[in-house]
């Protein structure tokens, strides 16, 4: 009886094939470092096949920048840092904290800097986080306006920068009744009276933050909650707002920075 021949093997399907070696790189199986590199690359475009996140990060990191960029520029940068680790740490402050004006505000705090783990660190870098993000932020508005990038297109973004400022310094104000001390209290005092002394709204935000005609425990839980929902959503959506207008419109150029002339025009000239 004759002998049937052998059939070959049907290939593989694309998604079981190993990918071919990228530019650069051997044909030969490498070491767990190119495994766990090749792993790596493997789920960010399983990731971006389904998102396409690639072009929009594309679209936010690779764009051209003016002539005469300099340091003075990275404020904006520094100063969303800033609120990046003002949120982190507000977070695990926040694990703690009890907004109780009979003891509790003040007891929670006490624990965190002197029981919890490195709980004085986390609080000291929120406390002085909070200084250095408003010293930032006036940095940042300072450069835009020497610099005169509040102008054409750019107006609807100082119109944004001055509202993340106002609501800056709203969180630092919010913020500083929490620990519920002597000089907190007293100082909240102060700081609400002057807001009351404003035309027209003045009494009815002062009526509005104390949560009544005195302080107590509404007060405290109104800029509790005041200092970690309100704000810092209002805060994130607008940077989001910010950055987006920022990678549209571009930078500006520095005031001494001339543009240069095309070849074409110079020819003309002459």
């Amino acid at each position: 009886m004759p002998k049937l021949p052998k059939l070959p093997a049907p290939p593989l399907p694309p998604p079981l094939r190993e990918p071919p070696p990228r530019p650069g790189e051997s044909n030969g199986k490498g070491g767990p470092i190119e495994e766990a590199k090749a792993a790596g690359i493997n789920v960010v475009d399983w990731v971006d096949e389904r998102t396409s996140l690639s072009g929009a990060g594309r679209w936010l990191m690779f764009r051209k920048v003016p002539k005469g960029t300099n340091w003075f520029y990275t404020l904006g940068s520094a100063t969303m840092f800033a609120f990046l680790s003002q949120a982190v740490t507000g977070v695990f402050l926040a694990m703690y904290y009890r907004p109780d004006p009979a003891g509790g505000a003040y007891e929670s705090i006490r624990y965190v800097t002197n029981d919890v783990f490195l709980g004085q660190f986390v609080r000291g870098m929120h406390k002085w986080g909070s200084s250095v993000m408003v010293i930032l932020i006036f940095l940042h508005m300072g450069r835009t306006f020497f610099f005169g990038a509040y102008k054409y297109p750019r107006e609807l973004n100082w119109v944004i920068g001055v509202v993340l400022l106002i609501l800056t310094m709203t969180m630092s104000f919010t913020g500083y009744l929490l620990p519920f001390d002597q000089r907190a209290y007293w100082a909240t005092i102060v700081g609400v009276n002057i807001n009351g002394t404003g035309p027209l709204l003045g009494p009815y935000l002062s009526d509005f933050l104390r949560g009544g005609s005195e302080f107590g425990a509404t007060t405290l839980s109104r800029f509790y909650a005041i200092h970690m929902l309100l704000v810092p959503g209002a805060l994130a959506a607008l940077i989001g707002a910010h950055l987006y207008l920022v990678a549209k419109l571009g930078t500006t150029a520095p005031p001494w920075q001339k543009a240069e002339k095309r070849s074409e025009l110079r020819e003309a000239e002459v």
